[in-house]
């Protein structure tokens, strides 16, 4: 039989709050679960039932104080979510590194104008860049990508601890200086074939209308540009996939080592 008066206890409570917060500051920020059509409440009743599997795990292998006052709750509960935060910030440079290099030979092709709401984001994005974003999030499923935010998280609570010691080690601090600087990394593999195709077809066209000054080349060139954008998109779109798969597998397993 299960004692309440033990399962309820104020450690076991304070204790399965501060999974809960962990599990929330890595869903307000990781791919996909922070996908801006996802209704919160799905979010959070997620959220509670994965921090209900790990509490007796983590339970066992972690001498939780509990806080005596509400500041130190407060400060407790402020270190859990930023934890969380950081992992799925971490695992979210990729689609931000997708959607980065999309958006530059998007506005190269000239559709700077046709801005869409952007669900993955909540904000205003050119529709190829959407169409890239869904592109790696049916990719972050197919890989099953979100049992490696689960195990950086597990892991998470072995190296950091429920509880008032708040430190990140040099190389935690390291490893996440490097996942963002891979941003840039990312965003000019995606761009770098259609825009550099895109690039040499504007020195082309102005070669052009420097041989023949009567002929409008910016009626030539929007259609021109928007058609080749749309074709080298089309062209390039396995070799993309397949790179982006290979990105997500790599980046998430190192997330998953580093915390």
């Amino acid at each position: 039989m299960f004692n309440l008066d033990v399962l309820f206890s104020p450690a076991n409570i304070f204790l399965f709050m501060a999974i809960l917060t962990r599990l929330s500051g890595l869903f307000n920020s990781a791919p996909l679960f922070s996908t801006y059509p996802i209704p919160v409440q799905i979010k959070v009743w997620l959220a509670a039932f994965i921090a209900f599997i790990l509490f007796p795990i983590v339970q066992a292998n972690t001498a939780f104080v509990v806080p005596t006052s509400v500041p130190a709750l407060t400060v407790i509960l402020f270190k859990e979510f930023l934890i969380g935060y950081v992992i799925g910030f971490c695992a979210n440079i990729i689609f931000a590194g997708v959607e980065l290099g999309v958006n530059m030979f998007a506005i190269q092709m000239g559709l700077s104008a046709s801005q869409a709401l952007n669900p993955a984001s909540g904000g205003t994005s050119p529709v190829l860049t959407q169409a890239y974003t869904y592109l790696a999030s049916m990719i972050f499923i197919v890989l099953s990508a979100h049992q490696w935010l689960f195990s950086a998280i597990y892991n998470s609570f072995k190296s950091m601890p429920v509880g008032y010691d708040f430190a990140f080690s040099p190389a935690i601090v390291n490893q996440i200086i490097v996942f963002t600087g891979q941003l840039f990394n990312i965003s000019l593999s995606i761009s770098l074939p259609i825009f550099g195709v895109l690039f040499i077809t504007d020195v082309l066209l102005g070669f052009t209308s420097k041989m023949m000054p009567q002929m409008n080349i910016f009626m030539v060139s929007m259609p021109l540009k928007i058609y080749l954008g749309l074709l080298l998109s089309l062209v390039f779109m396995r070799p993309m996939a397949e790179y982006i798969a290979v990105l997500i597998e790599r980046f998430l397993n190192q997330v998953a080592l580093v915390f």
